[in-house]
């Protein structure tokens, strides 16, 4: 677990919101190319590493997203700031106060902070009241600017991509607290996965496939290069936490259904069955606000047994947080999943 800790750590800690993937993919085809493993980078900039298996027939899939939250420069403001448009679903709220970081197109980088426009209490009467919303929020750069004028003098302009400090914090008790673990922490763990399976000179029963998407946080980062070998098709993703949840941050989370409609009946009995067989912590859980890339890859069209598990992550989208009993569980219950048999409809 220390080293699946330290990995997510170095995710998180590269800015990728949805569109401004490339440095992320990078490590992560640097990280399978130190494991000599082969990847092909599909047209949309994801990232897709095959283990071969002894039934070349039927194959497997297994993916996490790369991708985050984050914004992009709406408006250039008179004011010496810039308004924001959202990536991803989440609201303006869980970014006030929020340290970011403006990514221009010449590849320079401009720190900053995600206020509100009201927010000295001691000019604005509604500070506090005030709507948390596009036309009150704004970015203030830290730069010495007045005006448009001189904010686009720097480089900055509409389109700019802005990305989120993750204050990534890992307790002595094992505690992970940070942006962005949806879906980060996931992809560590197949990392890890992928790792172990190498260090093993593991034979796989399937041909299994690793997608690392990057599109997810708006919807269609799973949905294509899907071989038409595959079978079974399974998303690794963050499990939601919160009132009439079962998911919690200390076991593998199995979701049965989400905003698309129910998982695969089959997949999920036989993803129970091995977590009961090998003493793995899980939850069965509905994620009502939620799609995955594997319900993305249904409503594309693909004939797949489709199913979602993933670590509990609480405050999903906002001050996320996990532990890693939760990372160790997902990884083991991964693991018996690969070498086991295909569901069978």
């Amino acid at each position: 677990m220390n080293e699946t800790k330290e990995l997510v750590k170095q995710l998180v800690s590269i800015p990728s919101p949805s569109g401004n993937t490339k440095k992320v993919i990078q490590f992560v085809e640097e990280f399978l190319k130190e494991l000599k493993v082969e990847t092909t980078r599909n047209r949309k900039g994801g990232l897709i590493a095959t283990l071969p298996g002894t039934n070349n027939k039927e194959h497997r899939m297994l993916t996490a997203h790369v991708d985050t939250l984050g914004a992009m420069v709406k408006e250039v403001k008179d004011n010496g700031r810039l308004r924001l448009d959202l990536i991803g679903g989440f609201g303006y709220n869980s970014v006030e106060g929020e340290y970011c970081e403006i990514h221009t197109s010449t590849g320079k980088i401009y720190t900053g902070t995600i206020l509100m426009h009201q927010t000295s209490v001691h000019v604005y009467k509604d500070a506090g009241t005030a709507k948390r919303n596009q036309e009150n929020m704004e970015v203030r750069i830290d730069a010495q600017v007045e005006n448009d004028k001189e904010i686009r003098a720097l480089g900055i302009e509409v389109g700019d991509f802005v990305s989120f400090d993750p204050r990534v914090q890992i307790t002595d008790n094992g505690f992970i607290k940070s942006r962005h673990l949806d879906d980060k922490a996931s992809v560590a763990i197949l990392l890890q996965l992928i790792k172990r399976l190498k260090e093993e000179n593991a034979t796989l029963p399937y041909t299994t496939h690793f997608l690392i998407s990057n599109n997810e946080e708006i919807g269609y980062g799973g949905n294509s290069n899907i071989p038409e070998e595959t079978i079974e098709y399974l998303a690794v993703d963050m499990g939601a936490i919160g009132d009439g949840q079962s998911t919690d941050e200390y076991t593998v989370s199995i979701c049965v259904k989400d905003s698309s409609g129910p998982y695969h009946y089959g997949l999920r009995k036989h993803l129970v069955e091995l977590a009961e067989s090998n003493n793995i912590g899980y939850k069965l859980d509905i994620y009502p606000h939620y799609g995955s890339d594997a319900s993305a890859a249904i409503a594309a069209g693909h004939d797949i047994i489709h199913g979602l598990i993933g670590p509990g992550i609480d405050s999903s989208h906002a001050f996320e947080r996990t532990h890693v009993s939760s990372l160790d569980y997902t990884e083991r219950l991964l693991y018996h999943y690969i070498f086991s048999g295909m569901v069978s409809n």
